[in-house]
């Protein structure tokens, strides 16, 4: 049978097209009246080819004053680093989903090409939806964000019982007065999180709660368990009732065992070599637990640019996008980093100014796998990119997409350079990075 289908001429012809187009599976993008994709079991019907060319995954469907070609081909360019393996990036212009496309292979051992529907991890960009599932809920009267710890029955402990009095709009802005990313190591080394979170009480505090900003994994899934106790539900059911499903975010999922059971998912990897899929970040799902293909990830940018306010208000979106505390500049050393003005966190999602631009975003490191989200609310343009390896290039590449949305001059953020640079690891090594 195996040989049968690679030699049949019809059906090859007809799985290079859906590959080369990246277009298997069922999509529903928010925000945008995108007709459903349906795959085709047998022959291509009338509908299914319409819903087809619906998604601008080839330059025939690509559409916007973007120049997709030229903005193409960079991503190429970008995919020759040795750092890179798979690559997935939707871009949205002006509300509407205008480029979509997958660049390299799932594995470098007998992978499939990517594609819309190849499933990624988002690994620290999880923090948006714990911090608007959180606002959602506080819309709907079930908590409030101004609420005590204290009020909940938590695993924390911090210096000087000071979880008693830290909110959890605190809790959400990393406010907690610890050290970064306090016992992550812990955390990987197999620990329990609610064990751990118990332990932080011995640490020694670098501020008082709720005066500055220090990034954490372990502290931030608290919520977590505040949302169970107020729901009644687990924090994985809560997040697939109140949002990825009114949402149409069929491909997106919580935890271990939905990324590996997945058909179509990316494998980790780190300077070109297969990873085994760390498990760790998974037990801190409002951490670290999403999964999802690039269009959920895009349906999730259009959400919070405002285009499902049945679902998430204007004022929900206010609670998790507004500055409440200065950070240091994300990214690193790397020169975007640089141009980064005035950084901000809300409710897990980050804020900056970009070249006289306000831009909002988040993104994500964790072992073998990184991800981002940026885009400007008021033109409600932003590109998301989710990838399999520890590169930092696609990063760096934000930038130049900007400069392309907004016809300033290029300037060449990637620095690629023959012989392509070696790999640099983002802050934190195969750690959960924060961005």
């Amino acid at each position: 049978m195996p040989v049968q289908r690679i030699f049949d001429p019809a059906k090859r012809r007809r799985r290079l097209k859906l590959l080369a187009a990246g277009l298997v599976g069922v999509v529903l993008v928010g925000g945008v009246l995108i007709p459903r994709v349906k795959a085709l079991k047998a022959g291509p019907s009338a509908a299914g080819e319409a819903a087809l060319t619906s998604l601008p995954a080839s330059p025939a469907q690509w559409r916007g004053q973007i120049d997709y070609q030229a903005l193409n081909g960079r991503l190429t360019e970008l995919m020759t680093d040795p750092s890179m393996t798979g690559l997935a990036v939707a871009v949205v212009e002006d509300g509407r989903l205008s480029f979509v496309k997958g660049y390299g292979l799932t594995s470098v051992e007998n992978g499939e090409p990517i594609d819309a529907h190849t499933v990624f991890r988002w690994a620290s960009l999880s923090k948006t939806v714990a911090g608007t599932l959180t606002a959602r809920l506080a819309a709907d009267g079930v908590l409030s964000l101004n609420d005590p710890l204290q009020v909940f029955h938590t695993s924390l402990r911090l210096p000087g019982d000071a979880q008693n009095a830290l909110t959890i709009e605190q809790l959400l802005s990393q406010r907690t007065g610890l050290g970064k990313n306090a016992y992550d190591g812990w955390l990987e080394d197999g620990r329990d999180p609610a064990v751990i979170r118990a332990a932080l009480g011995q640490l020694k505090p670098v501020c008082a709660p709720g005066t500055c900003h220090a990034y954490q994994n372990i502290t931030y899934d608290t919520i977590s368990e505040i949302v169970a106790q107020r729901t009644s539900e687990s924090y994985d059911a809560a997040v697939r009732q109140k949002l990825f499903e009114p949402l149409g975010m069929k491909g997106a999922s919580l935890g271990y065992a939905a990324l590996t059971s997945a058909a179509h998912w990316a494998r980790p990897h780190r300077h070109g070599n297969l990873l085994t899929v760390s498990e760790a970040y998974y037990r801190v799902p409002a951490a670290a637990g999403v999964n999802s293909t690039i269009l959920d990830l895009a349906t999730w940018m259009q959400a919070q640019m405002g285009l499902r306010p049945e679902i998430l208000s204007p004022a929900v979106l206010d609670e998790v996008q507004r500055s409440r505390v200065a950070t240091a500049r994300p990214f690193g050393r790397m020169t975007f980093a640089r141009e980064l003005k005035s950084p901000g966190y809300g409710l897990g999602m980050r804020s900056f100014d970009y070249r006289g631009h306000h831009l909002i975003g988040h993104s994500g490191a964790v072992s073998g796998y990184r991800s981002t989200m940026l885009f400007d609310p008021a033109t409600k343009t932003g590109v998301v990119m989710l990838w399999n390896s520890d590169g930092n290039l696609p990063f760096r590449f934000q930038a130049e997409f900007f400069d392309r949305a907004y016809k300033l001059p290029f300037t060449d953020f990637l620095e690629m350079e023959p012989p392509a640079l070696a790999p640099t690891q983002v802050a934190g090594g195969a750690h959960q990075a924060e961005e």
